[in-house]
């Protein structure tokens, strides 16, 4: 056979958890057409030898709903191996969105997900419906995308300014499930939702998900059990998961695939991960399909207080965090606020503070002071610093925010920091390892690097698990949790979406500030070692460290639109 490309030589990890081998993957017309020894001559040949070849990784949980509109690459995802994307996670899409009210829509996702307004407002909103957006979208990709509905975006579009309050009515409802409808039956992957407390607008008011009850969640969700195909996604599914089983009950009376935020370890409630664990142990028992998402990310964040998420949902703290620069100098210098802020943020810390722990000057450090005279204090926590000046923690830490007028550089590190936890964790065989929100808190941290780390951290360097199992995980396992049968394995008929890199040199880089989105934005690029290429529906989409400049990604869509698609040809 004459192939378009000949992967040759490589050690094939075939996302299937069998021990790799040594062969060659030939393909043609865009699917993968024989493994093995091949010999047929190809327009272009890649030699992998010392190489592992294996499926395109899948990055499962993303937030490039904009920024996939004027970056078709979704970078920095396919430098850490990706060929697939998934995003309109945790409740929050572009779409359906009605002319004139495009800039609220975006807000939402701007205050959650941590993406600069002044560059959300450059997007050219020239849909309405989740089937246009979709299309939109469709007509220029480098990567393949996969996109969830938002149930934000639904309740928005719906309730209009009624959005962020309680109570939708059955009418409204109805007119949520057709919403829900057409975006399921044009191919959307699934249907988001929320349940995370912390998720507010930039008025400081919980987005519009959080306003909904369960009944109005089920009736949504049941669009899917009657259609028949897609992946309930929830974003701070474990809190309800804990409290009622809310997450196990979901998939319960849907029958469909529920996957939530997050199986993880934190010191905010330091043994909570184990108990969530029996709990993801008992249900997968019951033969029902509700898994936590898990990731081998730290999660750390850097910033100033000039833009902060660590804070919120305090009393006092979180109106301060919307103000002015001007007017957050003035009142962390105030001593009647800092006795508020003392008070409520260090002596008495309520739960609805879901950014930091009881403890949270232990986790937080100086990163980069601005002043000379402060250097002493970097790489310190807010703890010892307070400790070695006799100061309070609030004193310690708003005294150097004034005098660095709020250009100081934290970096703040609460979860998965216990390696013998998350050693657990990410073997554990119910959890869905992913949770990289890659288009998210662009300017705090990258996350996408959640691939390349897994690989470098986890399995050369731990050797926690074995490379076939790694690779499994970041595939095979991803592919089948949102719908996506025709990837996530190397077999003969399957999309020719592959990865090639070194096992024995990839891994996560260090992080770098670059200027590159619109209006003059910036973010934080995540940088990728060992990854030698990637490969996007038969065509060589980064190769060498340097994209190739072809665009031949696709918007992926379930199964009934597929086989909808198929018995209308």
């Amino acid at each position: 056979m004459a192939y378009d490309l000949l992967i040759r030589n490589g050690s094939i990890v075939d996302g299937s958890g069998i021990p790799a081998f040594r062969g060659d993957v030939g393909v043609k017309n865009g699917k993968i057409a024989e493994i093995g020894k091949l010999s047929g001559p190809a327009q272009k040949t890649i030699d992998a030898d010392g190489r592992a070849v294996s499926p395109g990784f899948i990055d499962n949980h993303c937030h490039y709903d904009a920024q996939v509109t004027w970056d078709p690459l979704c970078t920095f995802s396919p430098e850490h191996g990706a060929t697939s994307v998934i995003f309109g996670n945790c409740s929050l899409s572009l779409a359906p969105v009605r002319k004139g009210t495009e800039e609220r829509l975006a807000e939402f996702l701007s205050y959650v997900e941590a993406i600069p307004m002044s560059v959300l407002k450059t997007v050219d909103f020239d849909w309405e419906t989740i089937p246009q957006y979709m299309d939109h979208v469709d007509k220029r990709l480098g990567i393949n995308v996969g996109n969830l509905i938002g149930h934000t975006a639904v309740r928005h579009y719906v309730m209009r300014d009624d959005c962020q309050k309680p109570g939708a009515t059955e009418e409204q409802i109805k007119q949520m499930q057709d919403v829900v409808r057409q975006g399921m039956q044009a191919g959307a992957l699934g249907l988001s939702v929320s349940r995370e407390k912390g998720h507010f607008d930039p008025q400081g008011v919980p987005i519009p998900a959080l306003w909904a009850d369960e009944k109005e969640i089920f009736a949504l969700a049941d669009v899917l059990r009657e259609i028949g195909t897609g992946t309930i996604q929830c974003g701070g599914g474990q809190y309800v998961e804990l409290k009622d089983g809310m997450m196990r009950r979901l998939a319960a009376a849907t029958g469909r695939m529920v996957v939530y935020n997050s199986l993880s370890q934190t010191m905010r409630r330091p043994d909570e991960w184990k108990i969530h664990m029996a709990r993801v142990e008992e249900t997968a028992a019951m033969g029902i399909r509700a898994y936590p998402m898990c990731s081998p990310n730290r999660v750390t964040q850097d910033f100033t207080m000039k833009n902060s998420q660590v804070f919120r949902g305090l009393p006092t703290w979180h109106p301060i965090l919307l103000m002015s620069d001007k007017e957050k100098l003035r009142l962390y210098a105030d001593p009647e606020t800092r006795a508020r802020l003392h008070e409520e943020a260090v002596v008495n810390k309520p739960d609805s503070a879901v950014g930091i722990s009881k403890t949270w000057w232990n986790y937080i450090w100086v990163n980069q002071p601005v002043l000379e005279k402060n250097n002493w204090m970097q790489f310190k926590n807010i703890g010892e610093i307070a400790k070695q000046q006799d100061k309070r923690v609030i004193d310690a830490f708003l005294d150097l925010v004034v005098e660095e007028k709020l250009e100081t550089r934290f970096l703040q590190a609460e979860n998965n920091i216990d390696d013998e936890a998350l050693k657990k964790i990410l073997t554990h065989p119910n959890a869905v390892i992913g949770l990289g929100d890659g288009g998210a808190h662009v300017q705090f941290h990258g996350g996408y690097g959640y691939l390349t780390k897994l690989l470098g951290e986890w399995v050369r360097e731990k050797r926690v698990m074995t490379l076939e199992q790694a690779v499994r995980r970041l595939t095979f396992d991803s592919a089948s949790a949102f719908g996506l049968y025709d990837r996530g394995l190397l077999r003969p008929g399957m999309a020719a979406d592959i990865t090639l890199f070194d096992p024995a040199t990839v891994k996560c880089g260090r992080e770098t500030v670059v200027h590159d989105f619109p209006a003059g934005g910036w973010r934080i690029k995540e940088s990728a070692e060992g990854i030698f290429g990637t490969v996007v529906n038969g065509q060589v989409l980064y190769e060498e460290g340097k994209y190739t400049g072809a665009l031949p990604g696709k918007v992926l869509r379930n199964s009934y639109y597929e086989q909808n698609r198929r018995s209308n040809a």
